[in-house]
């Protein structure tokens, strides 16, 4: 699997796919990886903003579709998305299995 790849999708590379990259492949580096990559979206346009958005929402899909394949993966690469997704944005587009309240009132 080609991280990168599902990251770019059909479209040309963003700069900061290979940090959410690294942060896929080696999960102990995310939390160093998050300030970063917040503080680089800040100078992103609002093209590369959406482009951003579904790359984060194609690592989520693609992990879902090939999830058995490997597990461990595969829940790196929706936690990582995910994260980042909220923090950017704010919320999920895709909200997956769970309820909103997280079962917890």
């Amino acid at each position: 699997m080609d991280l990168r790849r599902v990251l770019q999708g059909t479209g040309d590379p963003l700069p900061i796919h290979e940090r959410i990259a690294a942060a896929i492949s080696d999960i102990s580096s995310f939390p160093d990886l998050i300030e970063p990559i917040y503080q680089e979206t800040a100078a992103l346009s609002d093209d590369e903003l959406d482009r951003l958005r579904f790359s984060l929402i194609r690592v989520q899909i693609y992990a879902d579709v090939h999830r058995y394949e490997n597990m461990e993966l595969s829940q790196r690469m929706k936690y990582v998305a995910g994260v980042l997704e909220k923090m950017i944005f704010g919320s999920l587009m895709l909200e997956g299995g769970e309820s909103a309240s997280g079962g917890q009132e």
